[in-house]
């Protein structure tokens, strides 16, 4: 797949979310989108794994309420077992390494960070790998100056090297489990306070094709009134898709925010649903 494939289907997810009271037809987004409705239709398909119709029913609130639901009990077994029962990304599959507090106070000084703008399949991606691991993975759509500003943001004593060949294999390890099963765990690398560590790692355990509100992941780490707080270290994680933030709702079942765009975080979650074992419907 393409970004210029990715770049259609989210804007069909725009338009279908911006018209979702009127229920368009298939001809209708596939128009918008400049496709004919068979070319539109073979495009989802392909991208997704399923039809737009079928899709689209795993991105209405009252779906996701139901799997909010479910997703409780989902994430107590995750809990109980060590891993996220069945999920793509578990720690087995991603394991962490958090600096010391003397590397969190350096900010970076001493590590060398390479660095690459690649496509996947959810659009361009900034990766950047140190000898420990993954340091950051963010989406981006077309300001790439700004991307590689908010990776030195992150490191900001660290010494910057652009390396695409590196970092286009790693990316490909990164989403070969869309096809795959992965054949070792990927390194992680983390700088960020304790609070963060935990509800990073807690976000691991929630599995792939299932949600959780807010309130769930502060329940799981002991901090069953820290909520906002939560929210707020969600939001600031830097490792996009590995570390499964898009997994995370309000409690409504409402969208709630998403650092690289809402459309993104529903086409993540779209396909994820989508190809869940556990939780698809006929």
């Amino acid at each position: 797949m393409t970004d210029s494939d990715y770049a259609k289907v989210a804007a069909a997810i725009v338009f279908i979310r911006q018209k979702s009271l009127e229920q368009p037809s298939l001809d209708e987004v596939a128009a918008h989108i400049g496709l004919s409705p068979y070319h539109f239709q073979r495009l989802f398909q392909r991208w997704a794994g399923v039809s737009p119709k079928r899709f689209l029913q795993y991105l209405t609130s009252q779906h996701a309420r139901q799997l909010l639901r479910q997703s409780q009990s989902l994430l107590e077994t995750s809990y109980a077992v060590g891993l996220s029962s069945g999920g793509r990304l578990h720690d087995l599959f991603v394991t962490i390494d958090a600096v010391t507090p003397g590397e969190f106070k350096s900010k970076g000084a001493g590590l060398n960070i390479c660095w690459g703008i690649h496509p996947s399949p959810f659009g361009e991606c900034l990766i950047g790998l140190t000898t420990r691991g993954i340091c950051h993975l963010q989406f981006i759509d077309r300001d790439h100056q700004q991307a590689l500003l908010l990776l030195k943001k992150d490191w900001p004593n660290a010494c910057f090297l652009q390396d695409d060949a590196s970092t286009s294999a790693t990316l490909a390890q990164v989403f070969s489990s869309l096809k795959r099963s992965p054949t070792k765990p990927l390194p992680l690398l983390l700088r960020g306070t304790n609070f963060q560590l935990r509800v990073w790692q807690a976000l691991l355990k929630i599995p792939g094709g299932s949600v959780s509100s807010y309130g769930q992941v502060a329940q799981l780490i002991d901090s069953p009134n820290s909520a906002r707080a939560v929210g707020t270290a969600i939001g600031q994680n830097p490792i996009a898709w590995l570390i499964p933030c898009h997994r995370v709702l309000r409690g409504d079942g409402s969208l709630g925010g998403y650092r690289w765009g809402e459309e993104r975080k529903l086409a993540i979650l779209g396909q994820e649903i989508a190809h869940s074992p556990h939780l698809r419907r006929p």
